[in-house]
């Protein structure tokens, strides 16, 4: 009989295996477990997370040392009280760090994006446009074909930031994207946020071809803050 919880974990990437077990793990306990609930066994997180048992083991040690869980004779490993301590420990402090310095990105994108669109409408020549509508017709055969097309999400972003004439701000965006990875990742797999974020790339390339800035920088801010809303209550 499957594990009532089996759909609440993703597949865990081999080259961050301990963090991303641990983060699951902690996910789990914040949202779907409360105090005195079994985790389950090493072998059925090994099984549902597909890695090794020691990486698992890794992970509830970690869970142990701040205090989400405590090992009990006999009984296994146990979700405990979420005390003031517990509340005040690193990791807990960590986690609300994380998503304060996830707005703040979302915030930078807001304030860098929308007047790089406009910059776009006005610089953007035939052969960039076309690039950018390459990108997109890529996106949606990729979605229609049940693949996340991260990639395309992100090319996309670069090809506007390209067409603005401005090669410094291509550094600065690739480094935002970067930090940014894990959050974005996530939320494309969030139900309708792909197609979502399609349309919204369509509105700010239906500006730019239209040579249309302040058009092209209302739909590039949109679409940024419907990307925040979906990453922001991913925390």
């Amino acid at each position: 009989m499957a594990s009532p919880i089996k759909s609440d974990f993703e597949a865990i990437r081999r080259n961050k295996v301990y963090e991303e077990v641990a983060k699951q793990i902690e996910r789990l306990i914040l949202k779907k477990l409360k105090p005195g609930d079994k985790l389950p066994s090493e072998r059925e997180l090994a099984e549902m997370l597909q890695v090794s048992r020691s990486s698992i083991r890794d992970a509830i040690r970690g869970l142990e040392l701040i205090g989400l869980v405590e090992p009990r004779q006999g009984a296994g490993t146990i979700v405990r009280e979420l005390s003031a301590e517990t509340l005040v420990n690193p990791f807990a402090s960590a986690l609300k760090q994380r998503k304060e310095m996830v707005s703040e990105l979302l915030d930078f994108r807001k304030m860098l994006e929308p007047p790089l669109a406009a910059r776009a409408a006005t610089h953007a020549g035939a052969d960039e446009i076309a690039e950018m509508e390459e990108i997109l017709h890529r996106q949606e055969a990729k979605l229609a074909s049940g693949d996340t097309a991260i990639a395309e999400d992100a090319e996309f972003h670069y090809a506007v930031a390209l067409a603005s004439g401005n090669s410094v701000v291509l550094k600065v965006l690739d480094i935002l994207m970067d930090m940014l990875r894990d959050t974005r990742e996530r939320s494309l797999q969030v139900t309708g946020r792909q197609q979502k974020s399609i349309n919204g790339h369509w509105k700010v390339l239906n500006a730019i071809k239209r040579h249309d800035g302040e058009a092209a920088k209302a739909a590039m801010r949109r679409h940024i803050e419907d990307v925040e809303e979906i990453v922001l209550d991913k925390f």
